[in-house]
């Protein structure tokens, strides 16, 4: 998985970052697919600085209606189109975006040429598309504002073919066969379980993307055991009482959501655009809590590798 950020500031755009979207991209199962995360002002300008493309943009998830986190996506849908894309989309997201999407088409005169799902989701919302779960979950904004869980299928391990050429094996739709895990009967008479020739199962990956939210116990169960947190920091360390005031998060806040939700990794963004000039000193502060957190730059590109278990 690649998480490209195309915008991590909250609020307003300013010189160092634009407002927020999040591009996941799948590098394996899913051919690249990509599913953007928030649309805010100029997501299709912050787009064309990467090696991402509009048509391959499958599902676009709307966290909450504030207008940082939505206003580009009338042009992504449209430029889309222009740019000839013709595979399906699904826009998911709070009551109000199917007419804040359909205004917006309607009154530009924008026609699409590819198929266009809209979804309002409500807290508990959950999908299954492909063996990927989808769950949502209502936080704590001003609006109603959701987190997302994408939970990813678990793959079988490797062949090992070393070892089915110690068994004199040859190659052929056998090998397909045991690595499906199934049990085949060779010409010899040999009986072979799939499972005694494949490696480690690769586990699925958690990831859970977070809108606008002051600290909640809902964000810290959404994320529980995650392999990926991403949360918002508006506020540096010492601005608690402020974040709570205003329904958003510290980067003191956010880590410790991770610590206590067991996550593996921390990255935050949606930083204020007051703290231009002090990103290692909000990073600093966060690690403090949670060791393992990254803090996120326009155009920044993470990676989320498989992980291995039995």
């Amino acid at each position: 998985m690649e998480f490209h950020f195309l915008g991590t500031g909250a609020g307003i755009p300013s010189k160092g970052r634009n407002v927020s979207s999040l591009a996941l991209r799948f590098m394996t199962n899913r051919e690249g697919d990509v599913w953007l995360f928030d649309c805010g002002e100029s997501t299709q300008h912050q787009i064309l600085h990467t090696n991402l493309k509009l048509w391959q943009i499958s599902k676009i998830f709307i966290t909450h209606m504030h207008g940082d986190h939505l206003y580009g996506l009338p042009g992504v849908l449209g430029s889309r189109s222009f740019q000839g894309a013709e595979n399906p989309l699904t826009v998911y997201g709070p009551k109000g975006i199917h007419e804040f999407v359909t205004a917006a088409l309607e009154t530009s005169r924008t026609y699409l040429k590819y198929p266009l799902e809209i979804v309002e989701y409500e807290d508990g919302y959950v999908e299954n598309d492909d063996g990927y779960q989808i769950e949502v979950s209502l936080l704590e904004h001003v609006i109603p504002s959701f987190g997302i869980r994408v939970t990813e299928p678990s793959q079988p391990g490797r062949l090992l073919v070393e070892k089915l050429k110690e068994f004199d094996v040859p190659p052929g739709p056998v090998y397909k066969k045991l690595k499906d895990g199934k049990t085949v009967t060779l010409e010899d008479g040999r009986s072979l379980n799939g499972a005694d020739f494949l490696g480690e199962e690769q586990l699925g990956r958690v990831i859970t993307v977070c809108g606008d939210t002051r600290p909640s116990e809902k964000t810290a169960k959404l994320a529980r055991n995650a392999d990926l947190l991403i949360h918002e920091a508006t506020f540096a360390e010492g601005m608690e009482d402020q974040a709570i005031d205003y329904y958003h998060s510290t980067t003191i806040q956010a880590a410790e959501i991770a610590k206590n939700a067991n996550v593996k990794r921390l990255i935050l963004n949606h930083i204020s655009s007051r703290y231009h000039d002090q990103s290692d000193e909000l990073l600093e502060s966060a690690v403090r809590v949670f060791a393992n957190t990254e803090l996120a730059h326009d155009l920044d590109i993470f990676h989320l590798t498989k992980r291995k278990g039995t």
